[in-house]
């Protein structure tokens, strides 16, 4: 199969919805380890951008579009339409990321 193509729109321009395939989900839980609690904890003191953090977000959206993909390709779909995120809290040190939207098939347009 050729590649999955994840849009946050409803539709793609140049190309026509041939058939929708449900919804499908990426979801990635993940605990914050004790180091990068206690960076965090230590620079929150100071105020600023806490890199540790936003790394660690980065990298979990990033997985979690990755098994949306795959989610995609499980069921046959060449796109996903209005990918969007949601993620919270699961106890006091684990997050939960969850990348969803529309399993479709699309066909480009003639012309």
């Amino acid at each position: 199969m050729s590649e999955v193509l994840i849009v946050t729109t409803p539709d793609v321009p140049g190309f026509r919805v041939t058939e929708v395939m449900g919804e499908l989900f990426g979801i990635v839980v993940r605990s914050r380890g004790i180091g990068g609690q206690l960076m965090a904890g230590l620079r929150s003191i100071a105020g600023g951008e806490i890199h540790e953090m936003t790394e660690l977000v980065e990298e979990t959206r990033a997985q979690a579009v990755e098994r949306l993909r795959r989610a995609a390709e499980l069921k046959g779909a060449n796109a996903v339409l209005m990918m969007r995120f949601d993620s919270g809290e699961l106890g006091q040190n684990m997050n939960e990321v969850v990348a969803y939207g529309t399993a479709a098939r699309i066909e480009r347009l003639p012309g």
